[in-house]
This record gives structure tokens, C-alpha cells and sequence, in this order.
């Protein structure tokens, strides 16, 4: 009998008896029988109730069952029912469930992505995966794909692939000479480019000071007729779904000057790129595959579990030196090894969650899931209207921009109703107005949940109108 340490004796015995695995198990149901009738966001109580994490690191060895029963009990609480229709807050996406299932079982295995040799079955799911969006978003045959954490990741890969690439054509190796003294890379975008598009353009060092800004319509779509002169020095990096009015670039009229001056085009489509795979959304995406390269999140409006992220990129030699690495222990595979299309070596296989919920939904279950989106954000704005509250974007995808008038009725009524918990939007700015911003991202978003949501605006905005005027302005 081998000789085991007390530790090894107690986690062998918790492998052994699954009482823990069932427990959670049975927790999880729990939740998720919860999920569709609690308030979105937590109550003040559950709130709270968190402070009973505030602990030292225990000095003995704990009780696995007991530590799940603790974070079931003050942590289900705690959490925001973003799986349910009424979250409408930032874009996070529900989850499919056989996404979810198979996440699951994914955590018992545990794989490590990085090389074929290490997870057969992740560098096979990826090759595949890799073929299916290839064919979903009509992309370049040669097109390849890293799975990362999310669109922050993505958008940083695909443009230190262009800044390779294009410093490469100009007789500099990056990887070995660095950026000083490097030739220059002129970065341009639109006024409205997102916040993580621009983290990327900080962390490769372009810095933001050197962006040449084009201006925007009154959706916040680029205008092309305002690009600059552009050069193969140049990255155009533009948007497929603007974070506040839903809105998507003219790739078509870009991408043809790009490929004129030998630019490189990067399409930062974290919720939006997936309009592509909509027959009847198709339009809005019209010219996004003559792009370089594109970045988008599985579990935004394709409702995979958390932390997916895809990074595709139709210059395969600039995406792996981009990503290079090397050692003299590294097993090369035969086929594909997942580490030469991602910043991390060692990831975990989120490949797997994300193959399972294309698997299961196919070309027809996501053209209607993504659609169904686009329907219920009709709803959102055809109630509203009809409420009396103003609308100040073409509802072109899933984003609704509300106003209540003014900016002090905006902020109180979004602020109730985020009390009220029925359901739960933010805040946002648009052209210089307070606005409340609504997502639907969600596959579980019913027609009942947009008129229920809708009448706690009414009530919401009712109540704000009932305060004194002095409260009020």
C-alpha cells in the first residue's frame, strides 16, 4: 500500500466518495431553480452578509463539504442572476446549457491547452472550432484562431500580429529589436472606439496620444470620408457593434482604402461581429471580411460560459511571431498547438464549452438566437416609446439608449430602478447626454421579461416624478 500523507489521505478520500462533487452538484440546481424568479441584483442583506469572507487564512487543514457549504450559503446570494432574461446591465451573455454542462465536465478534466502532446483533444476541438467560425463569418480560408480570456485579450492579439507584420515589412524584427527606435505605426480610429481596443493600443506601446481620431456620426459609426490618407504604416482599427447604440462601422468602404495603401485593418467585434452570423443581420457586417484581423467573445452574444474570448487573424505567419515562444523542452504537435495563437502558455481548455454550445445550437439555433436578441432590443424600444420615454439610437442590433428628459430624471430613474431589482441596466453617456443603457444578450430574455422590465421603468420613472422638484433638479 502506498504510504500517503494525512493531506493526500483526505483528498484521495474526497476523490474517492464524490459526496463533495454531488454537493455541489445539488447546489448548483439550487441556483439555478432560483435564478429565474429572484431579483437580478442581490438584496442588502445578501450584500452584507459577505463580510463573512473577512477572515485570516485558516492554519489547519479545512472540510472540503463545509467550505462549499459556506460559499453556497453567503455566495449564491451574493452573486447578480446574470443567467436569467433581466439582466441588462453591461453586454455579459447568458449560457447555453450544454455550453455549461460541458464546462463541467471540462473541470474534471482539467486540461492544459498549450501544446497538442499536453490536451489532444483541446488542440483537436480548437482546429475544428477554428474551421467553424472560419465559415460562420465567411473569413479568409487561411484565416487562424486563439481562444483567450475575452475581446480585451483578442484585440491585444490581433494588433501585435499587424504591429509584427508591419514593422516586419519594413526590414524590423520585433521580437529581437524591440520598439525603440522601431519605424513608426500610425494607429487610427473612431472617436468612439471602446476602452479595451484602446488598453491594447497602450500596452503595445503605440500610446494614445499618437491616435489619429476620425470623427463619427450621430450613431457613433465611423465616417469614412473622414479617414486620413493611409499608408502601409497604418492600423485601421474599427468596430462591429458600438458598446452604447449597438452601431457597426463601414468596413466595406475602409477596408477597400485599407487594402489600397497596404493598411492593416483590425475589427473589434467583442458582442457585435456575431451579427454576421444572422442572415437577416448579415447586412450590417458587409465588408468585415476583407479585414486583417478580428477579435469577438463567446460568451457575450454567443452565450458560452465565461471567459471566452477568439482573436482571428487572416495573416497566420504575423499571429504566431507575434505570439512566438520557444524552449528546449516545448513538444511541437503534428497539427495544432494552442500556445502559438495566444499570450499564455498554460490556459485552461475553454475551448471545449465553446465547441459544445456550437455543436448544439448549429448555423440555425445562433442565426435565431441572435436575432431573438435583436427582436426583444424592438421590444425594448417599442414599449418605452410608447411609455413616454424617449429612444436616442436606431435599435440596429441589441443596445437601447433611454433618456427620461433630463440628465438628473436619467440618473434618478436609473438609480431606482436598479433599487427595484426587477431588473438590472446601467449608465452611460451619449454625445454628451446621461443616458440608461439596455443589452440584451441573452437567450433566456423572454417578451415577458421586456414588458416586466418596461413597467418597472414606468414605476421607476412614476415614483422619481413624485419626489419634491427640489430632489429632482
Amino acid at each position: 500500500m502506498k504510504q500517503t500523507s494525512p493531506l493526500q489521505q483526505a483528498m484521495f478520500q474526497d476523490m474517492a466518495d464524490k459526496h463533495i462533487f454531488d454537493q455541489a452538484k445539488n447546489y448548483g440546481y439550487e441556483y439555478v431553480d432560483q435564478a429565474w424568479d429572484r431579483h437580478v441584483y442581490p438584496s442588502e442583506k445578501a450584500l452584507s452578509q459577505l463580510s463573512v469572507f473577512d477572515e485570516a487564512l485558516p492554519d489547519n487543514i479545512g472540510h472540503a463539504s463545509d467550505i462549499l457549504a459556506h460559499l453556497h450559503t453567503y455566495g449564491s446570494p451574493a452573486t447578480v442572476s446574470q443567467i436569467a432574461g433581466r439582466y441588462f446591465g453591461f453586454v455579459n451573455g447568458g449560457v447555453v446549457p450544454a455550453g455549461l454542462a460541458a464546462r463541467c465536465l471540462a473541470d474534471f478534466w482539467d486540461q492544459n491547452t498549450a501544446m497538442e502532446v499536453i490536451s489532444p483533444i483541446s488542440a483537436k476541438l480548437e482546429s475544428v472550432v477554428e474551421s467553424w467560425l472560419r465559415e460562420l463569418f465567411g473569413l479568409p480560408e487561411q484565416t487562424v484562431a486563439g481562444y483567450v480570456s475575452g475581446t480585451s485579450s483578442a484585440n491585444l492579439c490581433g494588433l501585435a500580429a499587424a504591429r509584427y507584420r508591419i514593422l516586419q515589412r519594413q526590414g524590423w524584427d520585433i521580437n529581437e529589436q524591440g520598439l525603440f527606435a522601431a519605424p513608426r505605426i500610425r494607429i487610427v480610429t473612431g472617436h468612439h472606439a471602446h476602452s479595451s481596443a484602446l488598453k491594447a493600443i497602450k500596452l503595445l506601446g503605440f500610446g494614445r496620444a499618437n491616435i489619429e481620431w476620425v470623427e463619427v456620426d450621430d450613431q457613433g459609426r465611423l465616417i469614412a470620408d473622414q479617414l486620413p490618407d493611409l499608408d502601409a504604416q497604418t492600423i485601421v482599427v474599427l468596430q462591429a457593434g458600438n458598446v452604447n447604440s449597438g452601431s457597426f462601422d463601414p468596413f466595406e468602404a475602409v477596408c477597400i482604402k485599407a487594402q489600397q495603401a497596404k493598411a492593416w485593418v483590425h475589427v473589434d467585434g467583442a458582442f457585435g461581429l456575431w451579427a454576421g452570423a444572422s442572415q437577416r443581420l448579415k447586412p450590417l457586417t458587409t465588408g468585415m471580411e476583407l479585414a486583417s484581423s478580428w477579435a469577438v467573445d463567446g460568451h457575450k452574444t454567443l452565450n458560452t460560459p465565461y471567459d471566452s474570448g477568439i482573436v482571428l487573424c487572416a495573416d497566420p505567419e504575423a499571429m504566431v511571431s507575434a505570439m512566438h515562444m520557444s524552449g528546449a523542452y516545448l513538444v511541437r504537435g503534428k497539427k495544432r498547438d494552442g500556445m502559438f495563437y495566444t499570450p499564455e502558455m498554460s490556459r485552461r481548455a475553454r475551448i471545449i464549452e465553446l465547441w459544445a454550445t456550437m455543436k448544439y445550437l448549429g448555423r440555425q439555433g445562433i442565426d435565431e438566437m441572435i436575432w431573438g436578441m435583436h427582436e426583444r432590443a424592438r421590444q425594448f424600444a417599442e414599449e418605452l416609446t410608447a411609455a413616454g420615454f424617449e429612444i436616442l439610437n436606431d435599435v440596429v442590433f441589441n443596445q437601447v439608449l433611454v433618456s427620461c428628459g433630463s440628465d438628473d430624471a436619467t440618473e434618478q430613474t436609473l438609480q431606482r430602478v436598479q433599487e427595484l431589482r426587477t431588473c438590472w441596466c446601467g449608465g452611460s453617456s451619449w454625445f454628451g447626454k446621461k443616458v440608461i443603457r439596455i443589452s440584451v444578450c441573452n437567450w433566456a430574455t423572454t417578451a415577458e421579461d421586456v414588458s416586466q422590465s418596461v413597467a418597472s421603468f414606468v414605476q421607476a420613472r412614476n415614483e422619481v416624478m413624485s419626489l419634491p422638484k427640489s430632489n429632482l433638479y
